[in-house]
């Protein structure tokens, strides 16, 4: 199942994508049905199928196409977002880094998320604007101390996400990966929410890559984490509960623009395209920022 969130009427409605380039607005095909994604999400298999099958028939005027569509972030405010850091072992190698020990987390908050086909921003205080692509688990049942064997079972799908980072805010911080990840605009997510059932068992092996204006700067897959997704799951779930429509973004891997020689920097006009295997592609042109 794909999940996203479009505007409609000038308000967030859930579109389920039904594989032949529509999207289902379920504000429109199911009046007094879910209202969000994370309802669905949190409403396991049951709700999921009953609201394909709601869809599998769409009524006149209760789709638009996927190109047409103005997508929000498939979910909007999310309750936490836990990011990892140095999470790919290629990743750590190229930024001249020790493999961690235990997963680096740091967080992300909503004023950075941008949805797919918005606009990334660059901003006046730093030209060192990097890319990352990343895969994103998106939980769906309240849990805590989670075993890692049935860590899978909280997890409801898994997206795209471009984790922008201002590297040099990095540097300033004594190495604190948080201010130089939330400059506003930052964070694209999206377009869609993938079920775990679309995809390989942990989201793994992926392919996992980044296109700056149709060049090819990122390209690896999931199964070089270091951490994999069931740890992620299990060892934050032991410092806090996580609830129905927290993400988690599983860290990048190599070939970012700080470890090359010279260091193409994000700029305003650049398109920026991260793509994972089986879930899809996430688009983003730059613009300036404050």
């Amino acid at each position: 199942m794909r999940l996203c969130t479009i505007l409609s009427g000038g308000k967030p409605a859930v579109g389920v994508k039904l594989g032949d380039g529509k999207i289902v607005d379920l504000s429109k095909q199911m009046p007094r049905g879910p209202k969000s994604v994370v309802e669905i999400l949190a409403g396991g298999k049951k709700l999921q199928q009953a609201v394909l099958k709601a869809c599998a028939k769409p009524k006149a005027g209760a789709t638009v196409s996927e190109k047409s569509a103005k997508y929000l972030t498939p979910i909007p405010a999310p309750g936490k977002i836990l990011c990892i850091g140095l999470n790919y072992r290629k990743h750590a190698e190229e930024t001249g880094s020790p493999i961690p020990q235990y997963p680096v987390v740091f967080t992300r908050f909503n004023n950075t998320l941008v949805p797919h086909k918005g606009k990334m921003l660059a901003t006046t205080h730093s030209k060192e604007f990097d890319w990352e692509a990343e895969l994103t688990i998106v939980i769906g049942k309240k849990c805590r101390n989670v075993p890692k064997e049935k860590a899978l079972s909280v997890i409801a799908g898994y997206a795209c996400f471009n984790d922008g980072s201002i590297r040099d805010w990095q540097r300033k911080s004594g190495g604190q990966f948080t201010l130089g990840k939330n400059f506003d605009g930052t964070g694209g997510f999206g377009p869609d929410i993938v079920t775990p059932d679309e995809l390989p068992k942990g989201a793994a092996p992926l392919r996992i890559m980044t296109r700056v204006n149709g060049v090819t700067m990122q390209d690896s897959s999931t199964d070089d984490l270091i951490f994999d997704v069931p740890t992620l799951v299990h060892e934050l779930s032991k410092c806090m509960t996580l609830d129905p429509g927290d993400i988690i973004i599983t860290g990048t891997p190599s070939g970012v623009a700080m470890a090359r020689k010279p260091q193409p920097w994000l700029k305003p006009g650049d398109v920026c395209e991260v793509e994972i295997e089986g879930i899809g592609i996430l688009s983003n042109t730059i613009a300036q920022g404050a």
